[in-house]
């Protein structure tokens, strides 16, 4: 059940992060779908062990600005994995940020969808 659900999670990452760079030019993947389920992958971790700690670092200015902050640590979560792998090319601050916001609209859509598809009965 828990390599079902780490697969799925890297799906939909990787179908996020596609959509993403086929609206923005300013962001590429290169390597065709290997790249990008390389990508999706670094992302995944990036934000499992930097994700928190640059949350819980921003935290007052998050709380400072009623969450638009965490907007910002998304970009930058984007931008470390773009540092990470020659595979993903964000443009500036501006459109990284602009990504990442996109990125994470995406991926409540298909994960919304997924459950209702999945599991139906847990989705009232």
């Amino acid at each position: 059940m828990l390599v079902r659900l780490m697969l799925l999670t890297w799906f939909v990452a990787a179908v996020s992060l596609g959509i993403t760079a086929w609206i923005l030019d300013d962001v590429t993947i290169e390597g065709g779908t290997l790249g990008l389920l390389w990508v999706a992958a670094i992302f995944g971790l990036v934000n499992a062990i930097a994700g928190p700690v640059l949350q819980l670092l921003s935290l007052p200015l998050t709380l400072l600005t009623f969450g638009l902050f965490a907007l910002v640590v998304n970009g930058i979560l984007l931008a470390i994995t773009a540092g990470l792998t020659d595979y993903l090319d964000v443009g500036g601050f501006a459109w990284t940020v602009v990504a990442a916001v996109l990125i994470s609209a995406i991926t409540a859509a298909l994960q919304l969808v997924l459950l209702r598809i999945l599991e139906p009965e847990r989705v009232t």
